[in-house]
């Protein structure tokens, strides 16, 4: 493993430089100096060379980590929520760690390469506290390696990313939710058909060195199809207009899988997992509160913390995330709302003292392309 490159109390990605040449705004993203735009696109532009064309993220920040030994699938699968008994090697799951209350410490996809090695991809935040858990529980024969600053990740995401991938000579066009381990340029990599877009594309796991040379050829190659590098203001808003959850605002500790409405990734015949019994327990009785959508029937904005009003003007719950859609060109949101609050129904969301109206809807808020 590489040594940590710390830089005024921040970590900085194998790209960090690259992105400073360009000119990109940098921002305190969970420790990380992470771009948030680039001045050649701004984050509009970023989000529609997504949808329309491709688009091209520095996301090392993503945690990375490694439980291998004999058994690794079965230990794993008593920890987190999901069934990784239902997927074979060479498949990814998206999955939950929990602690005993049903409260989620995070959310992560586990790719599973064999029955005794799982790679595991957590938010950058959480990879200490996820791989703390795993290794204080973890049986004799297990290890549970903080692979952090081990792998660079460059996610590749649109219409396009086939054909990019094709153009630097990486392998393209499995199955979504699968990956392949490759080769490029004499170096070690896997191609993974996942993402937080929305959209057809996949995340490239380079070791840390060689991440800066993948980005050089994904920029170079990319310009044919008009991809344009990203930073996370734009993945923030692709993600929201697919009513992805962002771990520590719409899925928390306060907030857990069935209040997030993240029931279909919990492996509810498995006998065991961490927060099982809290989950059963508030699925049988139902959330108090429960994740929906808001869509803007005016110019107002749903921001994280607003306050969202019923009909007679009692609160009924709180914005969790939100945004300017630049595809639906209104104010999207995700809130978490009292349980008698039903679908479309009219709320008015607080927008600094003025009430703006919005509808109760099911996200995603635009049609997934993600297969």
């Amino acid at each position: 493993m590489t040594e940590p490159l710390i830089r005024s109390g921040l970590h900085r990605s194998p790209l960090y430089n690259r992105h400073v040449a360009l000119g990109a705004k940098m921002a305190n993203f969970s420790g990380w100096e992470m771009p948030i735009e680039y001045p050649e696109g701004g984050v509009i532009k970023e989000h529609t060379a997504v949808r329309e064309a491709v688009g091209i993220f520095d996301v090392s920040h993503l945690g990375k980590a490694v439980v291998r030994g004999s058994g690794a699938r079965d230990f794993v699968n008593t920890a987190l929520t999901n069934d990784l008994g239902r997927i074979e090697p060479g498949r990814a799951q998206y999955s939950i760690c929990c602690d005993p209350s049903g409260g989620a410490v995070d959310d992560l996809i586990a790719y599973l390469r064999s029955d005794d090695e799982v790679f595991l991809v957590p938010n950058a935040a959480n990879t200490g506290e996820v791989v703390h858990r795993l290794a204080e529980a973890a049986p004799v024969g297990i290890e549970v390696e903080n692979l952090h600053e081990a792998y660079g990740i460059v996610a590749v995401q649109g219409p396009h990313s086939d054909e990019l991938l094709g153009a630097v000579g990486l392998p393209s066009g499995h199955q979504y939710m699968s990956f392949a381990e490759a080769e490029w340029q004499g170096h070690p990599m896997t191609v993974c058909r996942t993402g937080y877009t929305g959209e057809r594309g996949y995340e490239l796991v380079p070791l840390w060195p060689d991440a800066g040379s993948l980005w050089d050829a994904l920029t170079e190659a990319g310009r044919e199809f008009g991809a344009l590098p990203c930073g996370l203001g734009a993945r923030d808003t692709l993600r929201l207009e697919m009513g992805y959850p962002l771990h520590g605002q719409d899925l928390s500790m306060a907030i857990s899988p069935v209040q997030a409405r993240l029931t279909w990734a919990i492996g509810w015949k498995k006998p065991v997992f961490w927060g099982r019994d809290a989950l059963v327990a508030q699925r049988e009785q139902g959330a108090a509160r429960l994740l929906w959508g808001l869509e803007a029937l005016d110019r107002g904005i749903p921001r994280r913390g607003m306050r969202v009003m019923g009909s007679d003007g009692t609160a009924v719950g709180e914005v969790t995330s939100g945004t300017y859609s630049p595809t639906k060109r209104v104010g999207i949101g995700l809130a978490l709302l009292d349980q008698a609050v039903e679908e479309a129904a009219e709320v008015q969301v607080d927008v600094r003292g003025r009430m703006s109206r919005c509808r109760v809807v099911h996200p995603p808020f635009v049609e997934s392309s993600t297969k």
